[in-house]
């Protein structure tokens, strides 16, 4: 990168400093924005980059992956018109495993304060953006479209916040997030982790949360995947749980996938829990979302298929309309202590839910 492409912003200018007598050297912590036009490489900026600094993508295309492993960095581009996608022939770590945007941290040290927005990722063979091992990262107002796996995926990560982003056409999970993904264990703690008002649509599933607990997904638009919204557990210690589903409009997500080796085929999904507890589901409003899937259904507590059970759930005050084979699916026992109260609906299975 060239001095012209680096900006410096300082609260105190050089010549105030030296007219001040002070001397005019800046200091190291002060923020910088690097700027990256058209034609240049998006990770040489980043590699520059201090703590603190902003990367500043102009607008254009740029056919490549970065990899982030500076804290506090911020990689912004101008919304829509900062387009990623694939380079012809991949290269360095993350654009060889098929991602658009990697956020690295370590297993021994997360990567902090990490803030990526207002860029397109598309059409990446695998993420349009993963965070392994970050703390406070902070994606907004993000499209990610048309990537063969998940739109945004991470894992052992805590303190994440996912806000205004756009998740459409994935291959799976338009935003999933894991303890781990490849790992059978137990559900970590993501220590108040935030998915507010995005807009997930078109993918197999909008949200997949699996194996973690004290997580919150809240006001988003979930219309036009297979299913809506996963919360998912298994057998392993400590059990997923304590995620806070509220305020959500999922809204005909009627499409149609065909079967996987975890899951049967998946259409007319709204909110499914499965090996799940201590969960609120609470003033949603689930409409429209009809199939004949064994997971199909308005809110829908799915026996899962290691046998985890999902109990003392909380499922109240959502308002569901037009979903089948009914709005309310209770696959569990009535010994699990799952609640369904004040809910507006007009079918359940077992009735009486309603």
């Amino acid at each position: 990168m060239t001095k012209r492409h680096i900006s410096l912003l300082v609260g105190v200018s050089a010549a105030a400093l030296v007219g001040s007598g002070v001397a005019a050297a800046a200091p190291a912590s002060f923020a910088r924005t690097l700027l990256v036009h058209p034609g240049e490489s998006i990770q040489k900026a980043v590699d520059s980059a201090r703590p603190g600094d902003t990367v500043l993508v102009l607008s254009g295309t740029y056919r490549q992956s970065v990899r982030i492993t500076t804290p506090g960095l911020t990689l912004r581009g101008m919304g829509r018109s900062t387009v990623l996608e694939p380079a012809a022939k991949a290269t360095g770590d993350c654009g060889k495993r098929g991602n658009g945007i990697c956020v690295a941290g370590t297993k021994s040290k997360r990567l902090m304060g990490v803030t990526v927005s207002r860029l397109r990722l598309t059409g990446y063979p695998r993420a349009g953006l993963v965070a392994v091992g970050a703390d406070g990262l902070t994606v907004r107002h993000v499209t990610s479209e048309k990537n063969t796996v998940w739109g945004f995926a991470e894992e052992r990560s805590e303190h994440s916040t996912y806000e205004g982003d756009t998740a459409r056409d994935n291959g799976d999970a338009g935003l999933f997030l894991a303890n781990t993904i490849t790992a059978e264990q137990g559900a970590a703690d993501s220590k108040e982790t935030l998915i507010s008002h995005n807009l997930l649509v078109g993918n197999r599933i909008g949200v997949t949360v699996r194996r973690l607990r004290d997580l919150t997904v809240a006001a988003n638009e979930i219309t036009g995947n297979c299913a809506g919204v996963f919360v998912v557990g298994d057998e392993n210690k400590p059990k997923a749980g304590a995620v806070t589903v509220r305020d959500n409009r999922v809204v005909q997500n009627n499409k149609y996938c065909a079967k996987t080796e975890r899951l049967p085929f998946l259409q007319g999904s709204g909110i499914v829990l499965t090996g799940a507890e201590k969960s609120e589901i609470t003033d949603n409003t689930v409409a429209q979302n009809s199939g004949t899937s064994p997971l199909s259904g308005g809110i829908v507590l799915y026996k899962s298929f290691v046998g985890a059970t999902s109990d003392n759930n909380l499922i109240s005050g959502n308002a569901l309309e037009g979903n089948a084979p009914a709005d309310l699916v209770d696959q569990e026992s009535a010994q699990r202590g799952n609640t369904f109260r004040d809910n507006s609906c007009a079918a359940s299975r077992p009735a009486g839910l309603c």
